[in-house]
């Protein structure tokens, strides 16, 4: 370990973020990574636990203690080689994952863990600016092609690892620009597509093709990619967003989040968005249903686009700020989380600003409908709602009597998540069958019902995090390399 009883003397403490004055007028990424100082003193809480159950928390099986305890002897090659060895991209996790691994932190009894995550961004970061981080080209081929297709998290982990194999890698994207959920989906501000980019243009210098604007079914067809491939992995990801059969859904300026998010990042690319399409919160009284992440992401995208007033609501009830007895450690709580785009919210909104009750965020809360003039959104229309739990356990609602309200908004975003990937085209194409929730069914060396056709990531398990989508394409490669070589040296 580290320095023997640091964790009890030295408080954690989390990367470095810029003032929110300054952050909210831009989309640049709104942390840097620990300075060699307290980074070292971060990694010097780790207790290097008989059982690391952080290593047991995180989906990748990351060596986290190991790598602590080399960043605190100064020792930083060895501490990215052991982080390299679990995690093809802890440039993405150490920005964007939800860190399940400090929740399994022992610490994390006290509600004190090691600062993980913000460790492991600091270390790749140090690795790319020292110039650590270059190509590592394949010794040998196998003669065996693979299309990849998708190129978001779990897409670039499989093609990362099945080249690394020796095969022959060519990735498929639907959109002009590859990373998928990483390059379209997720805020700048979370992470700056130059960091997406930067990965890219690595696994292109050893020997990944890739090809953007893709149709499968036309370019190239499935004749062509059954035929020219000796495998094919689908990291599709899980897209078909959940939607509201609501009374006034129809009306204009009502969107799903995913839409306004892509064209944000497409602004910030430079992208020329026609003015008849441009999706814009500036001076609109905007409200967002849905309480997770995709929502936090819109609320820190109309904050920056200048919106008169934001709300997110939520159709759940509040969740609890501590761990119950229905939550022990470690295993990962339903807590309520405060983003960093609520803390944006709650610094830079006015005070006596409208809302159900006083808050930007709001819990248990059904919407209605909605109703306008012009064919455009003027109001949403709610209800509170009473939530018990059954003796099965499961939850039931009720509207409260009297509690209905409605809501000036010009703008209303929809982030409900995803239901299943979608079945119209490669799904469909295939011939795939599909599981009770309607993703695409494998079994257990990730092989689908079509030969030689496997899937990996979101559309194999559903809507999920991006480590989770990392660990589905290094675990979905090896079974590849197996099917092709009858052996294989990729961790599984």
């Amino acid at each position: 370990m580290g320095k023997i009883g640091a964790f009890k003397i030295i408080p954690p403490s989390p990367p470095p973020e810029r003032p929110i004055e300054e952050r909210v007028r831009d989309y640049r990424e709104i942390h840097a990574p620990f300075g060699e100082t307290q980074l070292r003193e971060q990694t010097a809480r780790c207790m290097n636990c008989g059982v690391p159950f952080c290593n047991n928390g995180c989906p990748l099986g990351n060596l986290i203690p190991d790598w602590n305890e080399s960043v605190y002897r100064g020792r930083f090659k060895e501490a990215l080689d052991l982080l390299l060895a679990t995690n093809n991209f802890p440039e993405f996790t150490g920005r964007i994952c939800p860190a399940p691994c400090e929740e399994s932190c022992v610490l994390n009894l006290e509600q004190r863990p090691v600062t993980i995550k913000g460790i492991e961004e600091s270390i790749i970061e140090r690795a790319f600016s020292e110039g650590w981080m270059t190509s590592v080209i394949p010794s040998r081929r196998t003669g065996h092609n693979i299309a990849v297709i998708g190129s978001g998290p779990a897409g670039l982990a499989c093609a990362a690892q099945l080249n690394s194999a020796g095969h022959v890698v060519t990735v498929f994207e639907r959109a002009d620009r590859i990373g998928g959920l990483l390059t379209y989906g997720i805020p700048g501000f979370k992470l700056e597509k130059q960091i997406v980019e930067r990965r890219v243009g690595l696994l292109k210098q050893e020997g990944i093709r890739f090809v953007t604007s893709a149709c499968i079914g036309t370019t190239p067809t499935v004749a062509e990619l059954l035929g020219s491939f000796d495998a094919v992995v689908l990291c599709c990801g899980s897209t078909k967003a959940r939607e509201l059969d609501l009374p006034g859904r129809e009306l204009s300026g009502i969107h799903l989040a995913m839409d306004y998010l892509t064209q944000q990042n497409r602004s910030d690319f430079g992208d020329q968005i026609p003015a008849v399409d441009r999706i814009s919160a500036s001076g609109k009284r905007v409200i967002i249903l849905g309480g997770g992440d995709t929502g936090a992401d819109c609320l820190g995208t109309a904050i920056r686009q200048g919106a008169a007033s934001v709300h997110q609501f939520e159709l759940m009830p509040e969740p609890p700020r501590e761990r119950t007895q229905e939550m022990p450690w470690p295993v990962w709580p339903m807590l309520l989380r405060q983003s960093a785009a609520h803390d944006e919210a709650d610094a830079i909104r006015p005070a006596g600003a409208d809302s159900v009750r006083g808050q930007v965020r709001d819990f248990s809360i059904c919407t209605k409908s909605f109703s306008g003039a012009d064919g455009r959104i003027e109001k949403l229309h709610g209800v509170r709602l009473n939530w018990t739990r059954e003796p099965s356990g499961r939850m039931c609602m009720s509207e409260i009597g009297g509690s209905e309200f409605s809501m000036p908004c010009d703008l209303c975003f929809l982030a409900l998540g995803f239901v299943h990937p979608e079945h119209d085209g490669i799904v469909k194409l295939l011939q795939l069958e599909t599981d009770s929730r309607g993703n695409v069914k494998t079994d257990a060396n990730y092989l689908t019902t079509t030969p030689h056709v496997f899937c990996a990531g979101d559309m194999r398990r559903g809507q999920s995090l991006v480590v989770w989508a990392i660990a589905e394409g290094r675990r979905a490669a090896h079974c590849v390399d197996v099917s092709l070589m009858g052996r294989s040296e990729l961790p599984s």
